[in-house]
């Protein structure tokens, strides 16, 4: 596949593209309900990724009928996270890609639907990676008016590179996120968790297994070298 438009901006999600915190995040919510003989699977898990907090939270509440309030719920599961987003792993390929654009001068950014507060905490152990970023935009962002599949996300974080739509790469692992960089009109390429069903990925320029896979020369980005 060769694209013929140069792509001159890159746009990243975090959770289960960048740092490897999905597994965290299963691990909590399955202690959380358990205790009401709940389970969380994927079949659940599928509908919540990449979503505003409030908003996933409000969807296995529902889902689960589970005897609290999507806002106990957060309370209690943040609480739970934080000490395990400060010793998540980098996902296969994520330092290695972000090095290489940053090291051509190619303006790159992070979009999360995670607060700034764990977003913090999760880059914590990466801060020597994490700083070559030109820009951060979590929830919090006061321009982020809609959360993900919205496109606000995507276009405020291009909005701060000086990037153009149609010169925007997004990497993304949740279909709400790929919804959201369609809906900004940028390529998104996808990097869905094993467990996704692919077919949710439809209208991705890219499906890969892992960032490991990436050819940027593919994208006109400058290739890695050989050896």
């Amino acid at each position: 596949m060769t694209i013929t438009t140069d792509v001159r901006y890159v746009l990243f999600d975090v959770d289960g593209l960048l740092l490897d915190t999905e597994v965290i995040y299963t691990e909590v919510t399955q202690d959380i309900v358990s205790r009401f003989g709940k389970t969380f699977d994927w079949s659940i898990k599928a509908n919540m990724l990449g979503r505003a907090e409030i908003e996933s939270s409000r969807y296995l509440v529902e889902t689960l009928d589970l005897p609290m309030t999507p806002e106990e719920y957060l309370h209690e599961r943040n609480d739970m996270l934080r000490a395990g987003f400060a010793r998540c792993n980098a996902m296969p390929g994520a330092e290695k890609l972000v090095r290489h654009l940053q090291s051509h001068d190619i303006p790159i950014a992070v979009a999360t639907s995670s607060t700034e507060e764990l977003f913090e905490i999760k880059k914590s152990g990466h801060t020597a990676w994490f700083d070559l970023f030109d820009a951060f935009v979590t929830s919090n962002d006061p321009d982020v008016r809609a959360a993900k599949p919205a496109p606000d996300i995507f276009q405020t974080a291009a909005a701060k590179i000086g990037a153009t739509a149609d010169s925007t790469l997004v990497f993304e692992d949740a279909p709400s996120g790929l919804a959201a960089g369609i809906a900004a009109g940028m390529r998104v390429i996808a990097v869905p968790d094993p467990n996704m069903d692919k077919t949710r990925y439809l209208g991705a320029t890219e499906i890969l297994e892992s960032l490991e896979q990436f050819v940027p020369d593919q994208y006109n980005l400058p290739a890695y070298q050989q050896g």
